[in-house]
C-alpha cells in the first residue's frame, strides 16, 4: 500500500522466480565447487599428478567466470526485481535482519577477491599459500550461504519471530538447518555436476579419473537429498501440507518433478559417471545439468509456494500487504491509506485495486488468468465472493478496503468476462452454472471440499442453495436466477447420486 505498483503484463513473482532459481542454481554450484577445487587440487599435489593439476587450473577459470559473473550479475538482479515486485516485503528483510546482509556482504567480497585471487595466480603463489587462499574462499561462501539461510528460512517459518521481532528468534528458526543441510547437499552435487562439465575436454588418461571423481561427489549429494527434504519437510507449516497431500496440485506435482528428476540424476551418475566413465558425454552431461537445475526450481518453487498466502508467513501477505494492516485499510478504506490509487469512476477504481490486491499473483488473461476465473461471474457474487477469498484454497489473502472498495473491485472483477449459461438441457446449463459459482472451491467427490447431495433430489439441493450463507459465513450466497438455481440443483443430482 506504501509503494507503487510494477505493472508488467504478469505476476511478478515469475520474473522473480526466473532470476532467482538461475542464481541459486550457480550459487549453490559456488560453495560445493570453492570446497572441490582445494580437495582436488591437494590430491593433485598429493599423487603428484600433473594432468589433474591442469585439469584444476582450467577449471578454476570456469569457476571464477561463471559464480563471480553470472552468480554477482543475477544476485543484483534479484535485489532489483524484490525491490520492485514486492518493495513492502523487501523493506521489512532488510530492516529486520540489516546486521546479517551487512555481514553477509562482507562474507561475499571476500568470496569474490579470493576466487580472482584463486583461479589467476596460479604460477604467482606457492602451493601452500594458494591452497590457503581458496580455502579463505570456501569458508566465506559457505558462511554467506549460512546467513542467506537464516534469512531464507525465515520467510516461511518465522517462528517465535512474530511474538518476539528478535533478531535470532527469526534467523535460527524451525527450518534453519534442515534447509542449510539440503543446500550443502545440494552445492556438492553441484560441484560434481560442474566437474563433469570441464572434465569432458580433459585428455583421455585423465579424463576417466576426473569423471569418476566428479561423479562421486554429484552422487553422494544427491543421495543425501531424500532424507533431509523428509526431514526440512516435515518442519513445514501445517496448511504447506495440505498443499502438497493435494489440495493444490500444482505443489504436489513440483515434489514429484523434483523427485523423478533427482532419480535420474542418481541412476545416471551410477551408470555412466561411476561404471562406464567412458560414455559419459556432452548429451549426459547436459541432462544431468538440467535434471539439476529441475531439482533446484521444484524446491525453491515449493518453498515459495508453502508460504501462501503470505510473502513472510503469519506477517506481510503475497501482495505486499501486512497482516496486522487488514482491519485499519478495512475500517477506513484503500484510499485513505494508499496514495496510489487515484481513479474515481467506479470499474476504473477496481481496476486500480485490482493492480495494488491482486496483480502480484494473477494476470489478467495469462498465468493464473483472472478473466479465467470470474467467467459468468455478475457484480453481485463477484462483491460477495471478496468476502471468502482466503476460504477459496487457502492461498489468497484477505481483501482488504471498505464497501466502496469491495463493490468497485466487484465491479470490475464481474466486467471482465460476462458470460450467460448457453442454450441446452438443465444438466448441461447447471454444470455451467456450477463452474461458474462453485467450482473455484469445491469439486465434485475430489479432494477439495467435496460436494456430495446422494440421497438428495433436485428440488431439495435446490432449497439448500437458498441456505448458504445461513449454513456457514464462509459460504457466499446464491445470486444466480431461478432458472440457474434449478439448473444447478439437477445437475449436482445428477453428478453426485
Amino acid at each position: 500500500m506504501n509503494y507503487p505498483v510494477w505493472q508488467l503484463g504478469f505476476p511478478g513473482g515469475l520474473l522473480i522466480a526466473a532470476v532467482a532459481v538461475l542464481h541459486v542454481f550457480v550459487s549453490h554450484f559456488a560453495v560445493g565447487g570453492g570446497a572441490y577445487l582445494v580437495i582436488t587440487e591437494h590430491l593433485a599435489y598429493q599423487r603428484n599428478d600433473d594432468l589433474l593439476l591442469l585439469y584444476v587450473k582450467r577449471h578454476s577459470k570456469f569457476f571464477a567466470l561463471v559464480t563471480v559473473v553470472f552468480g554477482a550479475v543475477t544476485g543484483v538482479g534479484i535485489w532489483f526485481t524484490i525491490g520492485l515486485v514486492s518493495p513492502e516485503a523487501t523493506s521489512s528483510l532488510i530492516h529486520t535482519f540489516v546486521w546479517g546482509w551487512a555481514i553477509e556482504w562482507v562474507f561475499f567480497f571476500v568470496e569474490i577477491a579470493a576466487a580472482l585471487i584463486y583461479a589467476y595466480n596460479w604460477d604467482r603463489l606457492d602451493r601452500r599459500t594458494h591452497l590457503a587462499i581458496g580455502w579463505i574462499y570456501f569458508v566465506a561462501a559457505w558462511l554467506s550461504l549460512v546467513v542467506i539461510n537464516g534469512i531464507i528460512t525465515y520467510m516461511l517459518t518465522p517462528g517465535r519471530w512474530l511474538q518476539s521481532k528478535g533478531f535470532w528468534d527469526g534467523f535460527f528458526n524451525p527450518t534453519y538447518l534442515p534447509s542449510l543441510l539440503i543446500r550443502m547437499a545440494m552445492a556438492t552435487a553441484l560441484a560434481g555436476m560442474f566437474g563433469l562439465v570441464t572434465g569432458l575436454r580433459q585428455a583421455t588418461p585423465v579424463r576417466e579419473r576426473i569423471v569418476r571423481w566428479a561423479g562421486a561427489w554429484l552422487l553422494i549429494g544427491i543421495a543425501l537429498l531424500p532424507l533431509l527434504g523428509r526431514w526440512y519437510y516435515g518442519k513445514f507449516p501445517a496448511f504447506a501440507h495440505d498443499y502438497v497431500a493435494g489440495l493444490i496440485p500444482a505443489a504436489r506435482r513440483a515434489v514429484l518433478a523434483g523427485a523423478v528428476c533427482a532419480a535420474l540424476i542418481l541412476l545416471l551418475t551410477m551408470v555412466f559417471a561411476l561404471l562406464k566413465p567412458r560414455l559419459v558425454n556432452a548429451a549426459v552431461v547436459a541432462v544431468l545439468l538440467m535434471c539439476g537445475l529441475l531439482v533446484m526450481g521444484s524446491g525453491e518453487y515449493l518453498r515459495e509456494f508453502s508460504r501462501k498466502p503470505y510473502v513472510i508467513n503469519g506477517y506481510i501477505y503475497a501482495n505486499d500487504m501486512r497482516v496486522a494492516d487488514v482491519t485499519r485499510i478495512s475500517t477506513q478504506g484503500v484510499k485513505q491509506v494508499s496514495p496510489w490509487v487515484m481513479a474515481a469512476e467506479p470499474v476504473k477504481y477496481g481496476r486500480e485495486l485490482f493492480a495494488l490486491q491482486c496483480a502480484a499473483c494473477h494476470s489478467l488473461d495469462g498465468y493464473r488468468s483472472i478473466r479465467s476465473r470470474v467467467r459468468g461471474w455478475d457484480a453481485t457474487f463477484a462483491r460477495e465472493m471478496l468476502l471468502h477469498l482466503q476460504l477459496t484454497r487457502g492461498t489468497m489473502p484477505p481483501f482488504a478496503g471498505n464497501e466502496q472498495d469491495r463493490a468497485a473491485l466487484g465491479d470490475y472483477l464481474a466486467s471482465l468476462a460476462p458470460a450467460a449459461v448457453a442454450a441446452g438441457g438443465e444438466i448441461d446449463a447447471g454444470r455451467q452454472v456450477y463452474e461458474m459459482r462453485c467450482a473455484l472451491c469445491h469439486s465434485i467427490r475430489g479432494s477439495r471440499r467435496p460436494l456430495d447431495f446422494s440421497g438428495m433430489d433436485a428440488g431439495a439441493i435446490a432449497d439448500f442453495t437458498r441456505t448458504l450463507p445461513d449454513l456457514s459465513a464462509d459460504m457466499p450466497p446464491f445470486t444466480g436466477t431461478e432458472s440457474e438455481r434449478h439448473a444447478l440443483a439437477v445437475y449436482l443430482h445428477d453428478a453426485t447420486k
